[in-house]
């Protein structure tokens, strides 16, 4: 019998009895040994013997209890090459959609990537990339190797020098172009031989010969124009294509008409309109393709953290290796100024440790054997050596890159609109140059007035600014997140932060630090405060309960030695009973002290007010004496009172929930005004307490840091989990604040508003121009006795469209919490 042992992905369950409902059913097969389905997580893990039991009778099983074992889905990123604008995004994206297995595929513009979920069973990869080759495009799968990002910065870095230098050489033939074409119109000289007065064929054959290089450097637009128009997929190249091809083609109809001998249309050469569009069509993407090489400038960061090499001890020898090539368990070593390589534990040496670049805490952490390091972080003061954890992908520092790139590449909601506009663009545009042109001319104006009006309405629609406006502001936005450890892990969640009403703390390890501790000790019978926590620490110190390990570890603070103890007896529900040199000590809760006749009148008036703050008071009795009391509370965060007013300024409604009485939950909000209390809630009703002010109509986000949160974190509309909670909050939640820090909270708040203000000033620019942009380059002003719109200035604007919505997301890296 050879056990195998599988996860599955179950759809469906929404409580505790759903996950037994699953597991009973599974019990019953024949050939399965264990079987356990994990709620929070909504997994299934199977033991079972391969020979007697199959995937499809599992699906089967569970489908039969009511559930659904969701798809085996993977992830992956192309990268995807030849695209221009919004309508080859749109073009990539229905290529890869139409294809079977294909759950989802998102291109985005700005980071030329497509990200694709997919069931591997209905799907193989090199369909995919044939589909995306048919339309007009190039796909390979992206690398997540050091080398590979390395390589992409200096393809891209290469990319801008490129078009720099398509640019300036140009520029070297379109200036002379424009002064030969239009110079003389300005009253600016010309040499007879190219005088169009004296010489048309020559003043026609050098414009010519100087659009010619131009045409040759531009190629691209014709090249990838031309290609997927012929395909049906048009796009701005298309649209540059058509419109500069109509302007030289017909100015080479002109130059053989001046060269057969009619001298007299001179004048209608449009070669400068061709080679001026290109020009300045590629000093826009220029400007474009250094923007977006900006937009991205906080993952180039977060990879420029990791160091390159480690120095790591092998068959008792310290080597340096690749970072690439350091293994989980390797011995690193560290000195002062170096940075850590890997995540790993200290097994060797005291440090402080500057972990500001990834968790935005600024003052260093001190390090000692047992302590977690993050890869990355900077070695101050000391040597240490650390065994290595993880490595490679599954650092911490790598899933913060993973996590951004994967934001980066996602969508928000507010995209859809320009989507759709941008799939029917381009093929409306044709239409439009081609309707205007032919109205103008049937109205009764020249061949030559309307090939203006076309050329003129291909060159100014701008579909770039459309496909730029959303991907560039979440780029620049999600990135700005990381820097102050707010990772947001996709567009949609960055969008709808903005619209939270009501926020959801979980108390215990959020609000408070989740740690008890000693706040308050009152002593009778003439006793000191030391000589009484010693006691109770000595008492308490094989003890296990969080509130006895509070007492020893208020003692350890105070460097006091404990006594030992002689005997040991637990109360279960009331304290424990012990001999400490001869002296019989109880400690433990009110009703232990009643149930020994010992008088609590001394400290009874104190206590009550303790409790009535949310501690939790204990009390400590020698040979039948009350001794004195000991409170013990979860002291509150110190950013928490801070965070909820920030909240409360911003006008949104706070609400906490714990599993704690009333009376304690009350306390603690009163403390940091909160609005709202949901005590005595069980782990598994904190997702039905979501639901229900949900059902009030509000957008509830959800703060917290344990596993019995995940449920609550993934019911929300805004999961939010603390950076030091569980891997399986983080798993569930939309956003994870590096920090413990709940300033990061309304950082969150404010980082959503400023890029969904900015995104809304993309789209009305990127809407607006092309709205305004369009009806001018038909020829609307010219109706009422305004100027006809030049080609060369449709170009221009056209370039200036992309480039100005580049620059207004880029504003958003300016963007600074108002709590910093």
């Amino acid at each position: 019998m050879e056990l195998i042992e599988k996860a599955f992905k179950i759809e469906g369950m929404s409580c505790a009895s759903c996950a037994q409902t699953i597991e009973k059913a599974m019990r019953k097969m024949t050939g399965v040994k264990e079987v356990s389905v994990n709620l929070a997580t909504e997994k299934m893990h199977v033991k079972y013997d391969e020979a007697s039991l199959t995937d499809k009778d599992i699906k089967e099983a569970v489908s039969q209890s009511g559930y659904k074992v969701a798809p085996d889905t993977k992830k992956k990123t192309f990268v995807i090459e030849g695209m221009t604008c919004a309508s080859c995004a749109q073009t990539v994206e229905k290529a890869a959609g139409k294809l079977p297995g294909i759950m989802s595929a998102n291109v985005n513009l700005a980071t030329e990537k497509m990200a694709v979920q997919y069931n591997p069973e209905q799907l193989v990869l090199s369909d995919l990339t044939n589909a995306v080759k048919e339309a007009g495009y190039e796909a390979h799968e992206e690398i997540e190797t050091g080398d590979a990002i390395d390589l992409d910065r200096e393809k891209k870095a290469q990319h801008i020098k490129d078009m720099w230098q398509r640019f300036w050489i140009s520029a070297v033939f379109t200036i002379p172009l424009l002064y030969i074409s239009m110079g003389h119109m300005l009253g600016m000289p010309l040499p007879g031989v190219i005088d169009p007065m004296m010489n048309a064929g020559s003043f026609a054959l050098i414009q010519l010969i100087l659009t010619l290089p131009v045409l040759v450097l531009g190629r691209e637009f014709f090249i990838v124009g031309f290609k997927v128009l012929f395909k049906g997929h048009p796009n701005m190249d298309s649209l540059v294509a058509l419109g500069t091809s109509a302007a030289f083609l017909y100015s080479l109809a002109v130059t053989i008409g001046i060269w057969i001998g009619n001298t007299e249309i001179a004048m209608d050469l449009y070669y400068e309109s061709a080679a001026v569009i290109l020009t300045l069509i590629t000093l826009g993407k220029y400007f474009e393709a250094l923007s977006k090489g900006k937009t991205s400038e906080a993952i180039k960061k977060l990879i420029g953290l990791a160091p390159k090499k480690a120095r790591v001890i092998r068959n008792e020898q310290e080597v340096e290796l690749a970072i690439d090539e350091v293994q989980v368990n390797d011995i690193i070593i560290v000195k002062p100024g170096e940075k850590m390589p890997v995540d790993g534990v200290v097994v060797e040496g005291i440090t402080s440790v500057d972990e500001a670049m990834l968790t935005g805490e600024s003052i260093p952490v001190e390090k000692t054997i047992g302590d977690a390091i993050i890869g990355a972080s900077i070695n101050k003061n000391g040597t240490i050596q650390y065994k290595a954890t993880k490595v490679g992908k599954d650092t911490a520092l790598a899933q913060i890159i993973k996590l951004v790139e994967d934001a980066q590449g996602s969508k928000a909601p507010i995209a859809k609109l320009a989507d759709i506009i941008s799939g029917y663009f381009v093929p409306i545009v044709i239409v439009l140059a081609v309707l205007s042109g032919s109205a103008w001319y049937l109205a009764g104006e020249s061949g030559v007035f309307a090939l203006t009006i076309a050329i003129s309405v291909l060159v100014i629609a701008c579909p770039c600014a459309l496909g730029l406006a959303t991907p560039t502001a979440i780029m620049v936005g999600t990135g700005k997140g990381a820097e102050y450890g707010v990772l947001i892990k996709s567009g949609g969640a960055l969008e709808k932060t903005h619209k939270i009403q009501t926020i959801i703390f979980d108390k215990t390890g959020t609000i408070t630090e989740g740690k008890p501790e000693v706040t308050d000790i009152l002593t009778v019978n003439g006793m000191t405060e030391d000589e009484l926590l010693v006691l109770a620490a000595s008492a308490e110190k094989g003890s296990e309960h969080p509130l006895g390990e509070a007492i020893v570890h208020g003692a350890e603070k105070k460097a006091l030695v404990l006594l030992k103890t002689h005997s040991f007896n637990a109360i279960p529900g009331h304290g424990i009973e012990v001999t400490i040199e001869n002296q019989t000590l109880l400690l433990g809760n009110k009703k232990l002290m009643i149930d020994r006749g010992i008088a609590l009148d001394a400290v009874e008036k104190t206590s009550d007010a303790l409790a009535g703050e949310g501690k939790t008071p204990m009390y400590i009795s020698k040979n039948g004496q009350l001794a004195g009391m000991i409170a013990v509370a979860d002291t509150v965060k110190a950013s928490s009172l801070k965070a909820i007013e920030k909240l409360h300024e911003m006008g949104l409604e706070v609400a906490m929930i714990t599993g704690d009485n009333k009376r304690t939950a009350e306390a603690i909000a009163k403390q940091v005004g909160i609005d709202r209390v949901l005590s005595e809630v069980l782990p598994e009703e904190k997702a039905n307490e979501v639901k229900k002010l949900q059902a009030e109509g509000k957008t509830v986000a959800m703060v917290g840091d344990g596993i019995n949160d995940a449920p609550a974190l993934a019911q929300a509309d805004i999961g939010i989990a603390i950076g030091s909670g569980t891997d399986v909050a983080m798993e569930s939640a939309d956003i994870v604040l590096m920090r413990s820090d709940l300033m990061d909270v309304p950082t969150a708040v404010e980082l959503s508003k400023a890029t969904i203000k900015n995104i809304k000033e993309n789209l009305f620019w990127a809407f607006g121009y092309n709205v305004l942009g369009i009806p001018i380059a038909m020829g609307l002003l010219h109706i009422f006795g305004g100027p006809l719109l030049n080609p060369m200035l449709a170009g221009a604007a056209m370039s200036f469209s992309s480039v100005s919505v580049l620059i207004n997301a880029l504003r958003l890296k300016r963007f600074k919490p108002s709590s910093k």
